[in-house]
Formats: C-alpha cells, structure tokens, sequence
C-alpha cells in the first residue's frame, strides 16, 4: 500500500471499521488512482498529438499564404 492508502487505512482503522473493510477500502483507492494516473497520461498523449497537428496545419497555411 502506498501512504495515502496506509493513511485511509489507519483513518478507518480509528473509527472501528473492521480491519478487512478498511484495507479493502484502501486497496480500492490505489486502483482508482491508478485509473486517474492511466487517464492523465493518455491525456498527455492526446495533447501532444494535438499540438502536432496544429503546428502542422499552420505550417502548411503559412506555405500556403507566403508564396
């Protein structure tokens, strides 16, 4: 478990939830926060990409217009 789910974990553990619960509840944050970390990756991607095709498109208006 990585800190923050330790630190879930302990909070839950403080408030008398059963200790299979918590760790339950813990483990599924680290895979929601894997699914965020996958979503903001294929987020960078997609920006990239974009970027590419706009300067792309502007250098081929820039061709276009100046000769």
């Amino acid at each position: 478990m990585a800190v923050m789910q330790n630190e879930v974990y302990e909070a839950f553990r403080a408030i008398d939830i059963p200790e299979d619960k918590a760790l339950k509840a813990a483990e599924a944050l680290s895979k929601r926060d894997d699914d965020v970390t996958a979503l903001k990756t294929d987020t960078m991607i997609l920006k990239w990409m974009m970027g590419f095709v706009l300067a792309f498109q502007v250098a081929v208006f820039v061709k276009l217009f100046l000769q």
